[in-house]
This record gives structure tokens, C-alpha cells and sequence, in this order.
């Protein structure tokens, strides 16, 4: 199949590579690669979300959709979901995982995991359907 002959690639859904060369960079600059290890990442994510977790806790249904307008919540809301992309962007990074790629293919699997026209208004798990 020649290339003319070939569907255009898809446009992108993550755009990471300025900011996996922004993280490296930073990195780099305090000789911090050698900590950056898989499981130090991970650890160092699970400790991210749990603080925005935190951030959520005993807040009403009503205020949790509030808090990134809230200026009591906004600003740490914004601060712990940047930690949380800084982690997981540098986390695939070091794991040489293609983040388009993993996302591209999770929405396809889920996809078929929970048909639209089967699970529309309902927050149960896929293995409910099956």
C-alpha cells in the first residue's frame, strides 16, 4: 500500500513532548534521574492524588463540582492536579510508554467494555453487563 493509498493518522489526543522535555530538563539540572525510578514515580503519584483527594474529602456533592471555581479550593485544586500530570507524564516517560497510544487504545477497549446503548445513566462496572 503506497502512502497516498493510506488514511491520514489521527490527530493526537495527548500532547506530552513539551512537557516530557520540560520535566527531563528539570530533572537533569538537580541530578534528581537517579531517583526517578519507576516505583519512587508511582509512589510519588499515589502521594499526589491522595493530596487531592484530601482536597475533596468531607465536601458536598455540590461543592466538590465548585472546587476549581471556589477561591478557597481553586488554587490547590490546580496545584495537586499539575503534580499529578507532572508524575504521570514523567512516570510514562521513564517507562518509555507512548501516553497517546495507551490512551488511544484504553478508550477503545472501554468502548467495547460499556456499548453506549447498554450502560447510558448507570455507574456500574462493565463485568455487570456481561
Amino acid at each position: 500500500m503506497s502512502n497516498s493509498d493510506r488514511a491520514p493518522a489521527p490527530a493526537p489526543l495527548v500532547h506530552v513532548a513539551a512537557l516530557q522535555a520540560a520535566l527531563e530538563q528539570f530533572t537533569r539540572e538537580r541530578d534528581w534521574t537517579r531517583f526517578h525510578s519507576p516505583k519512587n514515580l508511582a509512589m510519588a503519584l499515589t502521594g499526589e492524588v491522595g493530596e487531592l483527594v484530601e482536597l475533596f474529602q468531607w465536601m458536598t456533592e455540590a461543592e466538590s463540582r465548585r472546587a476549581g471555581e471556589d477561591p478557597r479550593t481553586a488554587r490547590a485544586v490546580r496545584d495537586e492536579l499539575a503534580d499529578v500530570m507532572i508524575y504521570l507524564v514523567r512516570l510514562a516517560a521513564v517507562l518509555g510508554v507512548d501516553l497517546d497510544e495507551a490512551v488511544r487504545t484504553k478508550m477503545a477497549a472501554n468502548a467495547l467494555k460499556y456499548p453506549a446503548e447498554r450502560v447510558r445513566a448507570s455507574p456500574a462496572k462493565y463485568t455487570a453487563y456481561e
